[in-house]
C-alpha cells in the first residue's frame, strides 16, 4: 500500500533527524518536502542529497509548491511562535499537523500514555523532549496509586544537542512540560526543570523523576515503571532505567512540605532514566532529539492507520 507523503517544516537538528527516521523506518510515511528558511542549512542540503524536494522559503514557500497538494501530514519543528501561523495554514488546507514545538495549540500526545486519544484532532502536540521521556514514568506511578499530589522532573541534555530552536524556547519548555505532567501524567501539581550540560565529552540525556503518591505500594510502582519502560523501548530502544526505583515512606509525623502547595504523607519515588539516541543524524548522546522525533513518527504512523486505512 502506498505511503502517505509528509512535509517537515524546520531543517534544524530535530527536523533533520525526523526526516532520516521517516526515510529509514516509517511504516506509513514518505518524505515529500523538507522546508527551512536558511538555504545553506545542513538539513536542506542533506535532504537534497537524499532526493527529497526542498524549500528554503518557509511555510509560505511550501504552499506554493506543486508537492503541497499531495502532503497529508505536516510536522512542525520550528518554534512556538512560528507554529501558530504554520498550524493555521496547514489546517486550513486539510493537513494533519504534528507539533514538535512547545506551542501546545493542540492536545498533548505521549504515545504510550494517550496515543489514540486525540488522533481525531487536526493538531497534536508532542510536548517536549523532557516530557516525552518523563511523563510515561509519572503516568506509570499514577495508574497504580489512589492519588498523585505531586511530580517533578529534571531533564539534563548535552548543550551540543540543543540547537537555537531549543534555546529560544526554554521558558515554553518548562511551562509546557509542567502542564503535561498534570494533564497527561495525572499529577495534581507538576514541575519541570531543564539543564543544558556543557560537559565534554557530551553526556547522554538523563532524566530524574520524583513522584509523591498515596495508596500505592513500592512493589506496584516498581512493576508499573518497568512495564512502561518496555513500552517506550518499542519505539525508543535506547530508553532505560539507570538503577532500580528508589522509595521513601513519608509519615504523618514528618510530612513532606512542598512550598506554596502544602504538606503531605505518602510514598516518594525517585526514578532515574537514561535516553540514548539511535544516532540517525546526531550522535547517540542526543537522546532528547531521538525521543521527540520517534514519538512524532509513531503518532503520525498511527494517525494514518486509524484515519486513512481504518
Amino acid at each position: 500500500m502506498a505511503k502517505v507523503k509528509v512535509a517537515i517544516v524546520g531543517s534544524g537538528n530535530i527536523g533533520t533527524d525526523l526526516m532520516i527516521k521517516i526515510m529509514r523506518s516509517a511504516r506509513n510515511l514518505e518524505m515529500g518536502v523538507m522546508v527551512g528558511i536558511d538555504p545553506a542549512s545542513d538539513g536542506l542540503a542533506r535532504a537534497a542529497r537524499m532526493g527529497v524536494a526542498t524549500c528554503a522559503e518557509g511555510m509560505d514557500g511550501l504552499v506554493k509548491m506543486p508537492e503541497w497538494e499531495d502532503i497529508k501530514v505536516v510536522f512542525d519543528a520550528t518554534s512556538a511562535y512560528a507554529h501558530k501561523k504554520h498550524s493555521a495554514t496547514a489546517i486550513a488546507a486539510g493537513k494533519q499537523v504534528i507539533d514538535l514545538t512547545p506551542a501546545a495549540i493542540g492536545p498533548y500526545t505521549v504515545p504510550p500514555v494517550n496515543l489514540d486519544a486525540h488522533l481525531d484532532q487536526p493538531n497534536v502536540n508532542m510536548v517536549t523532549c523532557g516530557g516525552q521521556a518523563t511523563i510515561p514514568m509519572v503516568y506509570a506511578v499514577k495508574r497504580v496509586a489512589k492519588a498523585l499530589p505531586y511530580a517533578e522532573i529534571v531533564a539534563s541534555v548535552s548543550s551540543r544537542s540543543a540547537g537555537p530552536g531549543t534555546r529560544a524556547n526554554i521558558d515554553e519548555f518548562t511551562e509546557t512540560t509542567a502542564r503535561a505532567i498534570e494533564t497527561v501524567g495525572g499529577a495534581d501539581r507538576g514541575k519541570a526543570v531543564i539543564i543544558l550540560n556543557p560537559a565534554e565529552p557530551p553526556v547522554i540525556m538523563r532524566d530524574t523523576i520524583f513522584t509523591f503518591s498515596q495508596g500505592a505500594e513500592p512493589e506496584e510502582v516498581e512493576a508499573s515503571v518497568e512495564a512502561m519502560v518496555k513500552e517506550v523501548q518499542s519505539y525508543v530502544p535506547g530508553y532505560r532505567l539507570k538503577q532500580k526505583v528508589q522509595f521513601e515512606h513519608i509519615g504523618d509525623n514528618n510530612p513532606l512540605r512542598i512550598p506554596g502547595y502544602g504538606e503531605f504523607s505518602g510514598l516518594k519515588s525517585s526514578i532515574f532514566l537514561e535516553v540514548e539516541g539511535a544516532a540517525h543524524y546526531l550522535p547517540a548522546y542526543a537522546g532528547n532529539l531521538d525521543i521527540m522525533t520517534s514519538a512524532a513518527m509513531a503518532t503520525a504512523d498511527r494517525w494514518v492507520e486509524r484515519t486513512l486505512r481504518a
